[in-house]
């Protein structure tokens, strides 16, 4: 391993030969290197880095396991004001290794697969797999610092919405109504 402060996580191990020796690997993964995730963001920082923690061990069962915790910075879309918003996204998890689909069907429900090739798994599709799972369905800001605060307020009862609520409030068939009456 680098004598670095922060190593890039390795992008192929053997899982299994590290659940047998119970091994730890922590590290980085640079986000701009996981395509699907920088499509699914609305922007990343050049030097922007997942920071990752993985745990390699075996179950009293003897599954293999590999438990993990991760945090990446990313910029995503606000559904309010649709503008850009600064978050740092963090997963912990749980995976049983796997090599086939009968074997993910045999895992409790605890554990959720990944699967490998026989003795040869990529930890930056997993730590990528993780990052897209933790990805808001909405992203918000808080509404204190939402750009759109000033008309969400606006839009509440007793807030400064009384003009269209007024219109609202006429009945839109009056003038059919002034029609009606007319005679031509």
């Amino acid at each position: 391993m680098s004598n670095a402060i922060n190593p890039k996580l390795p992008k192929s191990v053997d899982p299994y030969k590290l659940a047998e020796q119970h091994t730890v690997l922590e590290g980085e993964v640079p986000t701009g290197a996981l395509l699907r995730f920088r499509e699914a963001v609305m922007g990343l920082d050049d030097n922007a880095v997942c920071s990752v923690r993985l745990s390699f061990r075996m179950d009293p069962e003897r599954r293999r396991v590999v438990s993990g915790e991760l945090a990446a910075p990313a910029q995503l879309q606000c559904q309010r004001c649709m503008g850009p918003m600064q978050v740092t996204l963090r997963s912990h998890f749980e995976l049983g290794l796997v090599t086939s689909d009968e074997q993910a069907q045999r895992l409790p429900q605890s554990l959720e697969p990944f699967l490998t090739n026989d003795f040869n798994a990529n930890l930056w599709f997993m730590v990528e797999d993780e990052l897209l799972l933790v990805l808001p369905p909405f992203p918000l800001h808080e509404r204190d610092e939402c750009p759109a605060r000033e008309d969400l307020e606006a839009l509440e009862p007793g807030g400064n919405a009384g003009k269209p609520a007024r219109k609202s409030a006429e009945n839109p068939f009056s003038v059919l109504a002034g029609l009606k009456n007319t005679k031509h």
